[in-house]
């Protein structure tokens, strides 16, 4: 992972746009000349587009259900709005005004939601299309929203304010009715104080003329509609936080301020029938209880066959200091507590009817946290949670690094699933998660595509992100393999970080291998090998490598001659090597400072692996005289060579990991030898602590400042080559090893910002000289400098002469030089093709049956290397190498530069990926400006140039990757994933693989009131809403008040619809097909269902017309 520095990243936010548009420059030396490839790729094969949002809906605000659909919404504070339905049907809208949404209301079975925001906006969403549209807004001028209520079946929508008045709008025109039931008017008259705004509005479930209104203070108001006028009304002296009926209408509960809920008779407003303090201590002496923390919500809900529940979330006592949020269940005379690991949003008791004034029959409840959503099942006993089929855990530790990898193994995700599954927790419930609404996409893409995170804890999560969805396949604890400490005085190494010592930095994996290796926060390197067998390993195979930054005469820069090396660098040399200027190994130097000893400690007792990732070997760099080890800026893993390679500020290092053997541990100076073109000298001396990684999930990263560029030479010059011995020989037993070099110190004063970071690593197959005639495997390394570097790996032959001979490294001498720091290398072949590293497929290491350990040796195959990768010796290959600010394409063996682009001038490039896309590869670009680009390879034409977004953080930076077929990602929120594709073809199939929200389904029958309840009024007292309501006999509403926006779902043009609740929305999905929305799998019955829907609302019409002239006796 590269490093970034603040001041660098805000020089390149007022860039303007990115200079692409700068020709590239082909460069043909006189007497070479290119043969011409074929390019597939054309600017008509890109285009950029969201495809779906992951992940937890970020800074959560507002909970919304629809029981006959069988959606959830969620609201936030960014003005977002989250729809869920059955696993894999998710959808994303943002408002775009940002504001924070305080409110939303499904008009059940319709296909549509109403949203309310801190703006005082309303907002119509129609869902009946996969993407939701607004169709209309509302914007309130002279007063502030504060409640909302919408009842079933009704197209007039309540709305509360903070002056306590109440306005009725109509959500089929989204206009406002001329009734206003005013604040003065619903309070007693004789009151002197304002009521404060309203916090609830409720019809009474059996009688729809009436209105119940709380406000703030403690009042509440049964409105008359029809008479006007007040009621009742019951008054409290405490503040009222919320309000619900019981299913019969004769009676309400209210939740307060003090951690009380009082329970009305509707009739008797002198005093409540009950006071309830759930979690007060009650006193003897008949004693009021202790006051307690406010109820900020409850629920009233009734069974057919026993007590009813009352659900509430709040109202501890003040006493319980530190106590988790909880939501109380009581039912009958158990009252269950049940704590959260996070403060409670919202919640919502999910039931089976939609009628109001049936029996409930409440099933479960959906709570939002707000760093989680939890359901819980109310008819198992316990109340267990449901097991969340969502992805909503990206964030279960903050994320700091992430990679994509699209068309992988198929055999990759069955293999991962099936150890995942293991790690499943136990005593869900066991019933099938209720929200199950909508109905999948038709999947268009057949190759499968893994996400893998890397997160603050140490953890590892490999995601399953295949056709746009995203599912959880296996999690890995990285920091399972050293000890704990257990107190704060037991921590003396880990301070490289003030917290998250584990923290995932950088993720190198080989999907065909299945090889993992990952870099840590606290200078450690894990290599994993994926196995499905347990394995208990005795002894944590580990190293500890001393890379040390340093000039060796620092007196003389000038001096020509460099004193010999004190100690062959490539040997495998079990011994450890004697350090020069520190003759003690031990951890603290003859000066008192620590030395030679590792940020973390790894365990010494056995460790039981799993199946899954199992620790091959853990690399740790060591403190050096007092510094602690710089972290680690970029690291490599090859399966077919069975070598790792990482940098950092300080040098490089390279490591065997079948020998378990360090290979090259060099200062990034030394890879130069006599080559070096920075006349480099030492600063003053300056000891300074590594920065926080704790700002790894709110990153503050540095590297080198561009300006800064020309003035750090950052070392003396020197003419030193390497030597690298044949004739040692391994030795496998490595514990307490430290493979070090190290002479002067001195050195650790250079300003770190100033060192020359390895930034950059390759390993392939390919020309490592101008004279060779035969590609052969190499490491190409980048450093933030801008030069490339070429070092030449001689491996020996595979079997069990691999583990017996040593790897031969040594520097070639090839130097190449961009301009901006090196991010990204790769090769092409000479028909342009991409040249994979060759790899090594995967197979079951740990073979139960096989008990001589020669035996798996002699099975190990060689090298092996892709099919396109095996080179005449006549033909040439391309490097491909991207920098922060120009890419070039170089032709081997020759090294002459064929292609050259300079991405851009003003800005730099953030993140740079050669994919294949369409038959074809290309270079993927995202800019600190917020431009995404592509150019073709070999010859650097610029193809796509986007401005998509500005780098608002640095989150952005440390996660956003591209991956073959045109896909992208970045964590757009600490807890939420933005996908994107920069594919035409995906852009175009993505309307059939994103899910449908809507289906059509029959609203359940309203319940049955009975012979008798009919005769003597017992049942639900219907309302002809309109009549009050509409225009001709409330008037005009003031047009001061609100402002009507249409929304850009726009469907003004459609005339002569049908009337009735669903004519808005039957309109919307009519215009919706003329625009040739296709609609999956319910294509046909959607089809019907519109062309009927003009028949289908006049029969709404009739229904309701039917409802209000019957008499009782034709019931």
């Amino acid at each position: 992972m590269r490093k970034f520095n603040i001041r660098k990243v805000l020089d390149g936010l007022t860039a303007g746009s990115s200079s692409a548009s700068q020709q590239q420059q082909q460069q043909h030396p006189p007497g070479n000349r290119e043969p011409e490839i074929q390019e597939t790729l054309q600017s008509e094969h890109f285009q950029l587009c969201k495809t779906v949002r992951h992940g937890f809906p970020y800074q959560p605000s507002a909970l919304a259900f629809d029981p006959v659909q069988k959606i959830l919404a969620v609201g936030t504070q960014t003005g977002a709005l989250r729809l869920f339905g059955r696993p894999g049907v998710e959808c994303y809208c943002q408002h775009d005004s940002g504001a924070a949404v305080i409110q939303l209301q499904f008009l059940i079975n319709e296909g549509a939601l109403v949203s309310a925001l801190a703006d005082d906006t309303l907002h119509l969403w129609n869902l009946r299309q996969k993407r939701p549209a607004i169709l209309h807004s509302l914007k309130f001028c002279r007063e502030r929203i504060t409640f909302c209520h919408l009842p079933f079946q009704s197209k007039w929508l309540y709305v509360g304010t903070e002056r306590g008045n109440i306005h009725i709008v109509n959500v089929e025109s989204f206009t406002l009715s001329g009734y206003v039931i005013m604040w003065n008017k619903a309070i007693e008259l004789s009151s002197k104080s304002h009521p404060g705004p309203v916090v609830h509005i409720s019809d009474n479930p059996m009688d729809e003329g009436k209105l119940l209104i709380g406000f703030e203070s403690g009042t509440v108001v049964l409105w008359d509609l029809k008479s006007k006028k007040a009621d009742y009304r019951y008054t409290y002296d405490e503040a009222i936080h919320s309000v619900a009926w019981h299913h019969e209408g004769k009676q309400f509960i209210c939740s307060h301020s003090d951690g009380t809920l009082t329970i009305w008779n509707v009739r008797s407003p002198a005093k409540p029938v009950q006071t309830i303090t759930p979690h007060g201590k009650q006193l003897k002496d008949g004693k009021k209880p202790e006051p307690c923390k406010p109820i900020l919500k409850v629920e009233f809900k009734t069974t057919r066959s026993g007590e009813p529940f009352i659900i509430l979330s709040g109202g501890l006592s003040y006493d319980t200091v530190g106590r988790r949020p909880c939501l109380t269940v009581m039912h009958g005379k158990s009252t269950a507590v049940l704590e959260m690991d996070y403060s409670i949003v919202d919640f919502l008791t999910l039931c089976e009817t939609p009628y109001p004034n049936d029996f409930q029959e409440p099933y479960a409840v959906v709570v939002l946290l707000e760093k989680d959503l939890v359901l819980i099942d109310l008819a198992q006993n316990g109340y267990p949670i449901f097991e969340n089929p969502y992805p909503l855990s990206i964030h279960e530790s903050p994320v700091t690094c992430c990679e994509y990898f699209a068309d992988c193994p198929v055999d990759l995700i069955p293999a991962l699933y099936s150890v995942g599954v293991r790690q499943k927790r136990q005593g869900y419930s066991k019933k099938e998660w209720p929200i199950n609404g909508g109905n999948w996409g038709l999947g268009a893409q057949s190759y499968s595509e893994i996400i893998i995170t890397g997160h603050a804890d140490g953890s590892i999560k490999f995601w399953d992100a295949s056709a746009i969805t995203l599912q959880v396949l296996y999690k890995l604890k990285t920091s399972k393999v050293f000890e704990k400490s257990r107190n704060k005085d037991d921590k003396p190494n880990t301070d490289i970080v003030d917290e998250d010592p584990y923290a995932i930095q950088i993720i190198s994996w080989c999907p065909e291998s299945r090889m993992l290796c990952i870099a840590g926060v606290s200078a450690h390197v894990i290599i994993y090998r994926f196995s499905k067998q347990e394995v208990i390993t005795e002894v944590i195979p580990m190293l500890e490598v001393r890379l040390l930054y340093e000039i060796n005469d620092v007196e003389s820069p000038e001096c020509e001659q460099a004193p010999p090396l004190p100690t062959p660098v490539g040997s495998a040399n079990p011994q450890p090597i004697p350090p020069q200027s520190h003759p003690s190994t031990s951890s603290s130097s003859s000066d008192g400072l620590r030395d030679n000893v590792p940020c973390l400690k790894v365990k010494n007792s056995p460790l039981k692996q799993s199946p899954g990732y199992q620790t091959e070997l853990v690399i740790q760099l060591v403190w050096v005289g007092g510094e602690p080890p710089q972290q680690i800026t970029s690291l490599a893993i090859n399966s077919s060579y069975g070598l790792v390679v990482f940098g950092n500020c300080n040098g490089i290092a390279m490591v065997d990991y079948l020998q378990k053997a360090v290979l090259l541990n060099l200062g990034t100076i030394e890879l130069y030898g006599s080559n070096d073109p920075y006349r480099r000298e030492p600063r003053s001396p300056r000891k300074s602590r590594q920065p926080s990684g704790a700002g790894l999930c709110d990153i503050s990263e540095g590297t080198v400042v561009p300006e800064d560029r020309c003035k750090s030479p950052t070392s003396a010059k020197m003419s030193r080559k390497l030597s690298l011995p044949t004739d040692l020989k391994p030795d496998l037993d490595i514990k307490d090893n430290s493979f070090s070099r190290s002479r002067s110190s001195s050195v650790t004063s250079i300003d770190k910002e100033s060192r020359e970071a390895i930034s950059a690593l390759h390993f392939c197959e390919t020309f490592t000289r101008k004279a060779d005639s035969s590609p052969s495997p190499c490491l190409w390394v980048g450093t933030t400098l801008g030069t490339v570097l070429v070092i030449a790996l001689n491996l020996p032959p595979g079997g069990e002469q691999r583990l017996l001979q040593p790897v031969i490294v040594s520097p070639s001498g090839t130097i190449l030089r961009l301009k901006g720091a090196i991010l990204r290398m790769a090769f092409l072949d000479s028909t342009g093709c991409l040249v994979p590293p060759a790899y090594e497929s995967w197979k079951e290491h740990n073979v139960p049956e096989e008990k001589d350990e020669k035996e798996k040796l002699k099975k190990r195959r060689p090298v092996s290397v892709s099919p396109s990768s095996s080179q005449e010796i006549s033909e040439n290959q391309y490097a491909v190498i991207c920098s922060e600010k120009q890419a070039k394409v170089i032709s081997l063996p020759s090294q002459n530069c064929a292609f050259k682009q300079n991405i851009t001038e003003t800005s730099f490039v953030l993140r740079g990926d050669i994919v294949s896309l369409s038959n074809g590869i290309c270079l993927a670009c995202f800019c600190a400006n917020g431009h995404i680009m592509t150019f073709s390879l070999p010859s650097l034409r610029p193809l796509l140039d986007v401005y998509y977004l500005p780098l608002t953080n640095m989150r952005i930076a440390r996660t956003f990757c591209f991956t073959n077929n045109g896909q992208a990602l970045y964590l757009v929120s600490p807890t939420e994933i933005q996908r994107l594709t920069y594919s035409q073809e995906t852009c175009e199939n993505l309307q059939e693989m994103l899910g449908e929200l809507f289906t059509p389904v029959e609203t359940p029958e309203a319940p049955n009131r009975g012979f008798f309840k009919g005769l003597f009024g017992g049942g639900a007292q219907s309302l002809d809403r309109e009549e009050l309501f509409g225009e001709s006999s409330s008037g005009k509403a003031s047009r001061s008040l609100a402002q009507h926006i249409p929304g850009p779902g726009g469907i003004e043009g459609v005339k002569g619809a049908a009337s009735g609740v669903v004519g808005e929305l039957a309109r919307a999905r009519l215009a919706l097909d003329e625009r040739g929305q296709k609609l999956g799998d319910l294509e046909e019955r959607t089809a019907a269902m519109l062309s009927s829907a003009d028949s289908f609302s006049k029969h709404a019409h009739e229904m309701m017309l039917k409802y209000k002239d019957k008499k009782w006796y034709q019931f």
